[in-house]
């Protein structure tokens, strides 16, 4: 990733058009409801908020340009005003926690100062509840808020007339106020209107002149963007408006205005937004229809006069909004919708944990860091160092705060690992060895702890014989303490050599076996106790093999993507948590899916779980996705690391949007959510 790079969302189109086979009467269909017009006779977008306890008493809340905000009755009764500034549009999330309960959260654009507002409301009332000002540095037209489904995480998706689509993370504070931290922003390039998040994960967001667009509303992830709609080429006459996601009556819509046209267009999220049918709206008891309907607003929530919840309609033109019944969009169109159906599922929640550090960035742009290695400092845990590539440059070496101590320019080197304890000209080093895409070879370095820098120890270039090397991992044999290193390259297969000090004191690699998968291999880690070496085939499965030169080919499957939905391919980064004896976890990267799937060591190697590694708003770090190498220890790093850590490559380092760099997981925080065992140290 580039320094504060955006995404653009023109890189990757799927357009998923469906085209009805003749033109059709649209349907009109009368509001059941309207609001007063409002005080400021501007009317540009409105929420309802559910009153759980007694639903009858559930408010709307509209915006009145320089009016601020105004409450309604269901019945559409005006009951107050909250000056706020020249609001342009507003959201409301539900239990969202806030000094020692939770809040009703409504997030308002202030078109006066560009800037993000926050209120808590309790029936009528509005309170800010800002922690300071929020600017937002460009002309927002548009919010619409996001509950991530991995850790419920509250999200805010501005939009702009710049085309700017800027997401926040909206976070409390220690005094009981809303606090927001920009996460990412994506460019599309004209005005955008209306934004709207389901609970799948999925934002939508209208741009006027192209059409509807759908991408991924999670931080760490894809943008993945594909269009859903755009004028003449689909359903859409000239320009897309506002947009809202239903969820209701065992149907999931994608709800838009077509105001152009005049009308309001369904899609159904189930079926890859196909075109359902499109109406037109028209006031209660009239039978002329709006003329240009504005922003929208979803629910399936039930209300008295609205069983399968309602669709709240901006009415510029008449300066109020109208309320529709599902059930008569539903029959308009010929739609079924069971008021009985079950709501539709949550997706199912993995357990998250926080990076407490996070390194400075790499130097290289695009997919650069890769794989760490960690060296603990027995007599001063927290000078522990960690050695980690850069596999367009070179190798890093960091301390416990992320900090660089040193950056060796020696090429592109992928994996890194290390062993304690070789003998080297007399005395017994760290040796660290690495993969060099540059020159297709094993890069050796001595770990210099009292300098804290690496020193090249290789005796000249040892050639992997390989296309592309890059993953590697070392291994200490408990027969007969002799050093290996195991490097696979971009074909099938994974080669071992001895590590060999020679008299000049240097380090010469002997090939001692070659290892043949059916697919390409990733990440591999060895087990020193009982002589275990554990590969990834990459979409294929996790494998236990022998980690002894005289092995051979033969290996046992500790799982298989295909029968764990927990994983996901493709399997990247390994480690071991040694908890003594034999005893341990291994935990593997599963990509696919930005989480981390923990095996036991020993036995029958179950699955024990995963978990995610998501952001920190308070302090100021991402979380952690898109990994490829990892590394984990048991031993003492220090403060905050006194049981170990996790140590894993963020592909996407947002919050805000830099370079790849490495992430600090106390293996406390991953024990205390999996139910984990932790090594004493």
């Amino acid at each position: 990733m580039g320094i504060r790079r955006t995404a653009c969302l023109a890189a990757s189109i799927a357009l998923a058009l469906c085209c009805t086979a003749a033109a059709q009467e649209t349907a009109l269909i009368s509001a059941r409801s309207q609001t007063a017009p409002t005080v400021s006779k501007e009317a540009n977008a409105a929420v309802l908020v559910r009153d759980s306890a007694k639903p009858a008493r559930s408010r709307l809340v509209g915006t009145s340009a320089l009016g601020g905000l105004e409450v309604y009755d269901l019945a559409g009764k005006l009951l107050g005003t909250a000056p706020s500034g020249e609001v342009a549009a507003v959201d409301v999330a539900y239990d969202v926690a806030l000094g020692k309960g939770k809040a009703t959260v409504l997030a308002a654009i202030d078109t006066t100062t560009n800037s993000l507002r926050l209120f808590s409301m309790q029936g009528e009332k509005l309170t800010e509840i800002g922690a300071r000002p929020l600017p937002l540095g460009f002309a927002a037209e548009g919010i619409c808020l996001f509950r991530n489904p991995l850790d419920s995480a509250l999200y805010a998706f501005i939009v702009g007339d710049g085309g700017e689509v800027d997401q926040q993370i909206l976070f409390a504070t220690a005094g009981g106020k809303l606090d927001a931290r920009q996460m990412r922003r994506i460019n599309v390039p004209s005005p955008l209107k209306q934004c709207a998040a389901d609970n799948k994960g999925h934002v939508y967001a209208s741009e006027e002149g192209v059409g509807i667009w759908r991408f991924n509303a999670d931080p760490e992830a894809d943008v993945s963007a594909r269009i859903v709609d755009a004028p003449r080429l689909g359903h859409i006459e000239e320009e897309s408006g506002g947009i809202a996601v239903y969820d209701g009556g065992g149907k999931r819509w994608l709800i838009a205005s077509d105001a152009s046209a005049g009308q309001v267009n369904v899609y159904d999220r189930d079926k890859h937004d196909a075109f359902l049918g499109a109406f037109k709206v028209a006031a209660p008891g009239s039978s002329e229809a709006i003329g240009e309907p504005g922003p929208l607003f979803a629910t399936g929530a039930a209300y008295p006069s609205f069983p399968n919840g309602l669709l709240l309609i901006t009415d510029e033109d008449g300066s109020n909004y109208k309320a529709l019944a599902m059930e008569d969009i539903a029959k308009a169109l010929n739609l079924p919708l069971d008021a009985t159906a079950a709501a539709t599922a949550e997706p199912k929640k993995v357990a998250a944990v926080t990076a407490t550090v996070e390194t400075t960035f790499a130097g290289s742009y695009g997919d650069a860091a890769d794989d760490p290695a960690i060296w603990a400092n027995p007599q001063d845990p927290a000078k522990s160092l960690v050695v980690a590539t850069d596999k367009k440059a070179g190798l890093y070496l960091y301390d416990m705060q992320g900090k660089v101590v040193q950056f060796l320019p020696v090429g592109k080197m992928n994996n890194v690992d290390l062993r304690e304890d070789f003998e080297l000209g007399g005395e017994k080093i760290v040796l660290v060895a690495a993969s060099n895409r540059t020159d297709k070879s094993i890069g050796l370095y001595r770990l210099d702890t009292q300098k804290r820098e690496l020193v090249d120890v290789a005796d000249g270039v040892q050639p992997t014989g390989l296309g592309d090397p890059y993953g590697l991992c070392m291994y200490r044999s408990p027969k007969d303490q002799r050093f290996y290193v195991f490097v696979n390259g971009d074909d099938t297969r994974k080669r071992q050599w001895e590590l060999v000090a020679t008299a000049q004191g240097r380090v010469t690699a002997k090939l001692v076996r070659d290892m043949n998968f059916d697919s390409q291999t990733e990440g591999c880690v060895a087990d020193d106790h009982d002589g275990t070496l554990y590969v990834d085939e990459e979409d294929v499965a996790l494998w236990r093999m022998s980690a002894e030169p005289d092995g051979g080919d033969a290996k046992t499957a500790v799982q298989k993507i295909a029968d764990n939905p927990a994983v996901k391919d493709d399997f990247e980064g390994l480690g071991i948590y040694d908890l003594g004896d034999g005893r341990g976890y291994i935990v593997v990267s599963s990509q696919g899916n930005d989480t981390y799937a923990v095996y036991r060591r020993e036995g029958k190697q179950e699955y024990l779980g995963s978990f995610a590694v998501v952001a920190d708003p308070l302090r100021g770090i991402d979380g952690i996705s898109e990994t490829d190498g990892l590394e984990i220890t048991s031993r003492n790093l220090g403060p905050g690391f006194e049981h170990g850590a996790m140590i894993a490559q963020d592909g996407r380092n947002v919050m805000p949007v830099e370079n790849q760099n490495y992430k600090y997981v106390p293996w406390e925080s991953i024990a205390r959510a999996l139910k984990l065992e932790m090594r004493g140290n």
